[in-house]
């Protein structure tokens, strides 16, 4: 397997991943307004990035297309450790 193939596929593993974990998460019942406010930044930063990375892979641009799928998944990951957000899938998630 080249470097090139390599990096083709963890691209579309993790945008796939990422796809996954939005469509699962959730916003908590029962939080602040102040933590709703949160909840949905992160959402709103988690979208921005997984359309970056959507445009970078469109561009061939691999290695900033991983990135942005990356920091997508770690803005939902921070949300569910926050418990503003409810998740199940440990697969997908750092469960607290």
């Amino acid at each position: 397997m080249t470097l090139q193939t390599d990096l083709e596929k963890k691209v579309d593993k993790y945008q796939k991943l990422t796809e996954k974990a939005l469509n699962e998460i959730k916003i908590k019942d029962g939080i602040t307004p102040k933590e709703m406010k949160i909840a949905k930044d992160f959402l709103s930063m988690t979208t921005n990035y997984l359309n970056d990375g959507k445009y970078y892979k469109e561009k061939g641009e691999l290695l900033v297309a991983l990135a942005s799928f990356s920091y997508a998944h770690a803005w939902m990951d921070a949300g569910v450790r926050a418990r503003i957000f409810h998740a199940e899938d440990d697969q997908l998630f750092t469960l607290p």
